[in-house]
C-alpha cells in the first residue's frame, strides 16, 4: 500500500530467544529453573545461556551448525534450548531411549559439531562414537559431559559443561536469526535407524507454536510447570520456550513416577504439566498413599492442568484424572507440526454429559490451534474433504505456519509429505458433525508406545535376522501402561525350535528395548491377500482379542 515500508522499526524476525530476553528483565528475580536444591532466577538463566552461547562460539560453532544433546530434563537441557540458538546453532535433542547404534546413525546424519551428554548416558554415547570410528564414518562430534559432580572425572578428552560456562564470555553478543525461517532445531522422528528423518523447525514456527501451546494449555502468568514431558520430544512440545514466554518456573523431573509427580505438586504448587497417556495412566492407577500427598500441597484446592497427546487417551483414564482433581486437555500432532497441532477445545454444553461420555468426547483430537491455519480429513487420492458424518475415514492433513520446514537432507521426502499443498500425516480419522476430528487408525502401521513411535518394519527386520524365523509381522497390542506394545506373529522355519523369550531377547540385542516385542505368537501361516501382502488388520484383531497386556515397567 502506498506510503508503507518494511524496515527494522516494524519488522523483526520472530524467535523464542525474545521470550528469554523479556523475562530476564521484567521478572529478573523470579525463579526460572528448579532442580532439587539448585535454583536459578530468570536473570541467572539468561546469564548461563549467554555463557553457553559464548562457549559454543569458542568451540568453533558457527551459524547453522548442529549442536546435539542427550540428557534428562535438567537445567542444562533447558538452557540449551536458548544457548544453542543464541550462538546461531541448530539444537538437536536425542531420545534418551536410543541405543548406541541409533545414536551413531543420527549423529552422522545430523553432522553435529558438539554433543552434550548427561553423565548417565555417557556409556551409550561412547558406544556410538566407537561405532562411528569402526565404520570409518565422519569423525565423532566434540564431547561435552554434563556432570553431577564435575570433580569426579569424565571421559578422557571430553569437556565439562559447568567448566565451559565458567570460562565463557558473560557479555557474548547474541547471534540473532537473519531470517525468521532460519532453523532453530532438528528433531528426529522415531524408528530412524535405516532411514533417518530429521524434522527441521524454524525460529518463526517455534515462536508461534510456543504461544499456541501456552494458550491451549491454559498456562497462566508465572506458572509452575512440571517437566513430565521429555524435552527431547518436539522440544518439550515447544513448552521449553513457552514457559519462558510466561516467565514461569520449570520444575525438573529426572524420573517420571506417580510418587515424584504428587511430591512435586505438594512441594512446588504445580499449575501445569503434560504427558503421554501412559503418564496419565501412571497417575490414575497410583496407590492412594501417593495420591494423598497432593493434599498437603500449598496449592490445595487448585486444579493442575494437564495436556496429553501421543496417542488417544482411554476414556477411563481421563475420568479417573478428573476425579483426582486434574483438568486434562487433549492435543494431537506430529513431530512435523512442532508437537501439538490440534486441541479438543471444551464446550460448555458438554458439561451436562455423564462423566464417562465427557471423557470419550475429550479423547477426540479436535481442531487446529490458533497458530495453525487448518487441519482437515481428506481422501488422499482426490484431496477432497470427507463428509463430517463421523464414519467416513480419510487422512489427516495440516496446513499453516507451524508445519515443519522440511526433512533435513531429504528433499524427496519433503516434497512427498507436502504433495497437494498439505502436510500428509499418514493417520486415518473421521470428522464429526461439529468439525472435530477423531483418529481411527495408523495408515503406516506405526505403533505408539508410551508416546514413542515404533516402526513395525524395523522390528520385523530384526526378527528376520534370527535363523529360525521364516516370516514375521508386527502389530500393536493394547497395554495397560504403555498404551500399546509390539506383538509379533511369527512363522518358523521347518523343524526350527525357538521360544518366545529367546526371540524377544534376540530383538532386544538389536533394537532399543522399547522397540522389541513384548508378545510373540507362533502361527502356521500369516493371513495374506491374493497378491501376497500380509493382512495386518486381521492380526490387529487377534492382538486385541488377546486382551490388554500388563507390561513390567
Amino acid at each position: 500500500m502506498d506510503g508503507t515500508i518494511r524496515c527494522s522499526a516494524n519488522y523483526v524476525p520472530l524467535t523464542p530467544i525474545s521470550f528469554l530476553e523479556r523475562s530476564a528483565v521484567v521478572y529478573a528475580d523470579r525463579p526460572a529453573v528448579v532442580d532439587g536444591s539448585r535454583r536459578f532466577t530468570w536473570r541467572e538463566t539468561r546469564g548461563r545461556c549467554l555463557r553457553l552461547a559464548s562457549a559454543l562460539a569458542q568451540l568453533g560453532v558457527v551459524r547453522g551448525d548442529v549442536v546435539s544433546v542427550l540428557a534428562r530434563n535438567i537445567p542444562a537441557m533447558y538452557e540449551l534450548h536458548f544457548g544453542a540458538p543464541m550462538a546461531g546453532a541448530v539444537l538437536c535433542t536425542m531420545n534418551t531411549r536410543h541405543d548406541s547404534a541409533t545414536l551413531s546413525v543420527l549423529l552422522k546424519h545430523s553432522g553435529a559439531r558438539v554433543f552434550f551428554v548427561d553423565h548417565p548416558f555417557l556409556e551409550v554415547a561412547m558406544g556410538s562414537f566407537k561405532l562411528m570410528s569402526e565404520a570409518n564414518q565422519a569423525p565423532p562430534p566434540l564431547l561435552v559431559v554434563i556432570s553431577e559432580f564435575p570433580s569426579a572425572g569424565d571421559s578422557p578428552g571430553s569437556l565439562e559443561y559447568e567448566d565451559l560456562l565458567r570460562r565463557a564470555n558473560p557479555n557474548f553478543e547474541i547471534r540473532w536469526p537473519a531470517e525468521e525461517c532460519d532453523p532453530i532445531s532438528l528433531n528426529y522422528t522415531s524408528g530412524t535407524t535405516s532411514s533417518p528423518k530429521g524434522v527441521v523447525y524454524s525460529h518463526r514456527g517455534a515462536y508461534l507454536n510456543a504461544i499456541a501451546a501456552v494458550l491451549f494449555s491454559n498456562v497462566p502468568a508465572a506458572p509452575v510447570y512440571l517437566w513430565t514431558v521429555p524435552m527431547f520430544h518436539c522440544n518439550g512440545w515447544c513448552m521449553a520456550w513457552g514457559v519462558a514466554a510466561q516467565a514461569g518456573t520449570s520444575i525438573c523431573l529426572r524420573q517420571v513416577s506417580a510418587g515424584a509427580i504428587f511430591a512435586a505438586i505438594a512441594e512446588h504448587g504445580v499449575t501445569n504439566m503434560g504427558g503421554a497417556p501412559t503418564v496419565l495412566n501412571t497417575i490414575a492407577n497410583s496407590p492412594e498413599a501417593e495420591q494423598r500427598r497432593r493434599n498437603r500441597a500449598p496449592a490445595t484446592g487448585k486444579v493442575v492442568r494437564v495436556v496429553t497427546g501421543g496417542a488417544p487417551p482411554p476414556a477411563e483414564v481421563l475420568f479417573k484424572m478428573e476425579e483426582l482433581g486434574f483438568e486434562v486437555t487433549h492435543s494431537y500432532g506430529l513431530t512435523e507440526t512442532y508437537g501439538g497441532a490440534t486441541v479438543c477445545a471444551w464446550k460448555a454444553e458438554w458439561d451436562a454429559l455423564p462423566a464417562l461420555e465427557r471423557a470419550r468426547v475429550k479423547a477426540r483430537q479436535g481442531l487446529q490451534h490458533v497458530a495453525l491455519e487448518a487441519v482437515d480429513v481428506k481422501d488422499p487420492a482426490t484431496m477432497e474433504s470427507v463428509p463430517a458424518d463421523g464414519r467416513t475415514m480419510g487422512e489427516v492433513m495440516f496446513r499453516g505456519n507451524t508445519v515443519m520446514s522440511g526433512y533435513y537432507k531429504d528433499g524427496g521426502a519433503t516434497r512427498q509429505a507436502f504433495a497437494g499443498g498439505w502436510l500428509r500425516s499418514g493417520d486415518l480419522a473421521v470428522r464429526h458433525s461439529d468439525g472435530y476430528i477423531e483418529l481411527k487408525d495408523r495408515s503406516k502401521d506405526i505403533i505408539i508406545s508410551g508416546g514413542e513411535n515404533i516402526s513395525t518394519i524395523e522390528v520385523e527386520a530384526a526378527l528376520y535376522g534370527h535363523a529360525a524365523v521364516l516370516e514375521a509381522a508386527v502389530v500393536g497390542r493394547p497395554d495397560e501402561h504403555w498404551g500399546e506394545t509390539p506383538c509379533a506373529f511369527v512363522k518358523l522355519r521347518e523343524r526350527a525350535r525357538v521360544g518366545a523369550d529367546e526371540l524377544i531377547a534376540f530383538c532386544r540385542s538389536r533394537l532399543p528395548r522399547y522397540m522389541a516385542p513384548r508378545t510373540v505368537v507362533f502361527v502356521e501361516e500369516l493371513p495374506k491377500t491374493s497378491t501376497g501382502k500380509t493382512q495386518k488388520f486381521v492380526l490387529r484383531d487377534k492382538a486385541r482379542a488377546m486382551g490388554t497386556s500388563r507390561s513390567k515397567l
